[in-house]
């Protein structure tokens, strides 16, 4: 059974986030979309709205760099998984790949091993340019 929301502010984000779980999104983007669906939202309501689902376990949020403003990747409850293993970010088209494979293992050990530092994956990205994006 799919979860209510209290506005239709937060059903549309909520739409807007699951359509594009594949990568992340700005506080921006969702402005722009539910302006285009004839929603005026404060900004703040927003933020508050994503702070709420990722503190839920919800989202991901990705910390800005310098002069950028932090994104956000929807996973409903996948957040456990998002615990073990990076997160590839294409810079392109903002594509969010997750390392899910054995090499994360051998990563772990690798610098647990040879460097004594304890890898904690959540939001650990990588930053480049993914295969559809380079052709």
């Amino acid at each position: 059974m799919a979860k209510s929301y209290s506005t239709v502010s937060h059903t549309k984000i909520m739409k807007y986030l699951t359509e594009n779980s594949d990568k992340t999104v700005t506080v921006g983007d969702i402005e722009e979309y539910l302006k285009k669906e004839g929603i005026e939202v404060n900004v703040s309501t927003i933020y508050r709205f994503l702070n709420k689902l990722n503190d839920g376990g919800e989202l991901i949020k990705y910390a800005a760099g310098k002069g950028e403003m932090s994104s956000f990747q929807y996973i409903g409850g996948r957040r456990h998984n998002c615990l073990e293993h990076l997160h590839l970010h294409c810079t392109e088209c903002g594509r969010i790949i997750h390392l899910e494979c054995g090499f994360m293992q051998e990563i772990s050990e690798h610098i647990m091993e040879h460097h004594g530092f304890e890898l904690k994956c959540e939001s650990s990205v990588l930053y480049g340019i993914c295969g559809e994006c380079r052709r």
